[in-house]
């Protein structure tokens, strides 16, 4: 089975979060989407990051009518800081019968030779990269990587930073989170 690793804090998770993983699931060669929720940095200060077990149970129920895509709770036991090399190592380990592959943004490509131990990653898992809107077109050295897979997916620009601001200015943002999700937020008064 070869699954994309979609990792975010999906805080919260949004429409643009499952319409790109959705893609990857039904557009590539993907068998599985799962939804990585990374845990707060203890580093970082906290301000609006919600608890690592809300932020997975949102994703648990925006996932759970998608029989591709499910959630990962797979870094909250591992040491912090995490580094996405360490996650693949311990995933490989753990599933030796998978194929890992990673799933990101053609922003986050920009700085993937800055990660820890991008070349063990390369060397390892393909990378599957969905297209942003930026205003400056950067070549990568990696445009051409035989491991990399540009993937004309729809482009989405919407974020969990606006989502957070909007609901905190009692905008409805119904129409962008999944029912599910509104609901959980709705109920538990989040970013208010």
């Amino acid at each position: 089975m070869k699954v994309g690793l979609f990792f975010g804090s999906f805080n919260p998770i949004h429409v643009g979060h499952l319409i790109i993983a959705n893609h990857m699931a039904e557009y590539s060669d993907l068998d599985q989407i799962w939804f990585v929720v990374t845990p707060h940095n203890p580093f970082k200060k906290k301000s609006t990051l919600l608890d690592n077990y809300q932020r997975l149970e949102m994703v648990y129920r925006a996932t759970k009518d998608y029989a591709k895509l499910k959630p990962s709770d797979i870094e909250f036991n591992l040491p912090q800081p995490n580094y996405t090399v360490n996650t693949l190592a311990y995933l490989q380990e753990k599933y030796p019968d998978y194929e890992f592959a990673l799933i990101m943004g053609e922003d986050n490509l920009k700085s993937f030779h800055k990660w820890k131990n991008y070349e063990l990653i390369l060397k390892n898992h393909h990378i599957y990269v969905y297209p942003r809107i930026s205003e400056n077109k950067t070549e990568t050295t990696f445009d051409n990587h035989k491991k990399i897979h540009h993937i004309e997916a729809p482009i989405v620009e919407l974020s969990s930073t606006f989502i957070r601001k909007a609901i905190k200015a009692n905008k409805n943002i119904k129409p962008i989170l999944p029912e599910h999700v509104w609901e959980y937020l709705d109920e538990m008064n989040f970013y208010k």
